[in-house]
């Protein structure tokens, strides 16, 4: 059987909208630039994953989790360095007013958008940070930011989750949230957005142990992604040459999407820079007291996890997708080659043909799946057709129910990635199901 990889971000576009994982947001109205919204499979597949990662992530004796506000004191970004140093270098073509950042085009060649030479604006600071206002009186006292990231809400909440959850170094704090970049250049589908969501921990270590922990992070964070169900083929490091001003050393999970190589997790050590900053703006201690070490006090150092959950839906979607007897009519078909942890959909039921007596004993046979997988019931098409919709949207198994169910109380039960069809009684399904898809 002959298969062919993703070739293109646009068949994926395609399919994400025929089948109801990601649509252009307020597509109605000619949509949003670089906002998406998770259709019906989508979200399903967005929760599963984030429900792997906060399981591997806070069902731990060493790390809590948080939901931290959206919205936060303007200091805190003042504090960060955002509102002074969050900043892109644009130029604006002064024909068609094209708006582009300095470093990704050639200013001595013509405009990407119209072609004119020698038209570009002198370089100027763009802040990547969303505002708004807040309270009844618009005015500069009333202005506040969308987070452009998460990680902030974590660092202002540090003493109060180690004094409320009792914990020592090392520790950890992870979050799961939306955050907002008015990025010049986004695009490639739901790979740069200017919302986003990150799922993000900070670890808190001692002061000289922070390359020991970074170490330890990297194989953890390494291993989840080949849970995922990733080729390792396609995941690579990329160390970074060029270090954040808060960090003493950072490197890069990338995946190798159709449009190339791109960050999908970092891995960093920040320092303790972050809460220096906060002690220093707040005039808060936030020192750590180290009753292991002679009630020592100091700042804890920190090694930050940071994956994007957007890109890590692309990600495993792109490595998902497979066509096979590409050119071959019907025996052509694409398929979504989903763990059963990370798809949508885990069981499909399938009556043979439209009929009551069919439906009355499939019904049944649904509602029972249902009370531990997600499921879908489907009765429209040729069975074929069904089973193809079905290998498209990543289904592991589809259960078809026939005539001869009527009498044998048993049906066909098929595999996604082989096609194998297999007659299982129906007072074994449960069994043949909890034992196939084995979900943790």
């Amino acid at each position: 059987m002959s298969e062919s990889n993703l070739k293109s971000m646009a068949e994926l576009v395609s399919l994400s909208k025929r089948r109801g994982y990601v649509f252009q947001s307020s597509e109605i109205y000619g949509g949003l630039g670089s906002c998406w919204d998770y259709g019906p499979l989508g979200v399903e597949l967005k929760k599963n994953i984030q429900a792997r990662w906060w399981k591997a992530m806070t069902y731990r004796e060493d790390i809590s989790g948080i939901d931290a506000s959206i919205l936060m004191h303007p200091t805190v970004w003042k504090a960060s360095g955002h509102i002074d140093n969050f900043t892109d270098p644009l130029v604006d073509c002064k024909k068609c007013k094209a708006r582009f950042r300095e470093d990704q085009i050639d200013l001595t060649k013509p405009c990407p958008a119209c072609g004119e030479k020698g038209s570009f604006t002198e370089p100027r600071a763009f802040n990547l940070m969303f505002s708004t206002k807040m309270g009844a009186v618009e005015d500069a006292a009333s202005t506040i930011y969308l987070r452009p990231e998460t990680c902030q809400g974590i660092f202002t909440n540090f003493l109060n989750v180690q004094a409320t959850m009792r914990l020592k170094l090392p520790f950890g704090i992870a979050q799961i949230g939306k955050a907002f970049r008015n990025e010049i250049t986004p695009g490639n589908f739901i790979f740069r957005t200017r919302e986003f969501e990150q799922m993000e921990m900070q670890y808190f270590v001692r002061p000289g142990t922070q390359m020991e922990h970074m170490e330890k992070w990297k194989e953890i964070r390494w291993n989840w992604h080949l849970e995922n169900g990733l080729r390792p083929e396609r995941l690579r490091w990329a160390p970074h040459t060029k270090l954040a001003h808060y960090a003493d050393a950072a490197i890069d999970i990338e995946y190798e999407f159709p449009m190339g190589w791109g960050e999908m997790e970092g891995i960093h050590s920040r320092t303790n820079f972050d809460l220096t900053q906060h002690q220093q703006y707040s005039g808060k201690n936030l020192q750590y007291v180290d009753q292991a070490d002679n009630n020592n006090k100091y700042i804890p150092y920190v090694i930050e996890t940071s994956v994007g959950s957007d890109r890590t839906i692309l990600a495993l979607m792109c490595d998902a997708y497979r066509l096979e007897n590409e050119g071959g009519g019907e025996s052509e078909r694409t398929v979504m080659r989903f763990k059963p942890d990370i798809a949508p959909i885990k069981v499909a039921v399938l009556p043979l043909m439209k009929k009551t007596d069919l439906e009355d004993k499939a019904r049944p046979i649904f509602a029972d799946i249902q009370k531990n997988y997600r499921a879908e019931y489907d009765t429209s098409g040729s069975i074929g057709k069904r089973y193809r919709r079905q290998d498209e949207i990543g289904t592991p198994f589809c259960i078809t129910v026939d005539y001869d169910s009527l009498t044998d109380n048993a049906v066909t039960v098929r595999e996604r990635d082989s096609m194998k069809q297999e007659r299982i009684a129906i007072d074994n399904l449960k069994r043949y199901l909890s034992d196939k898809l084995q979900l943790n």
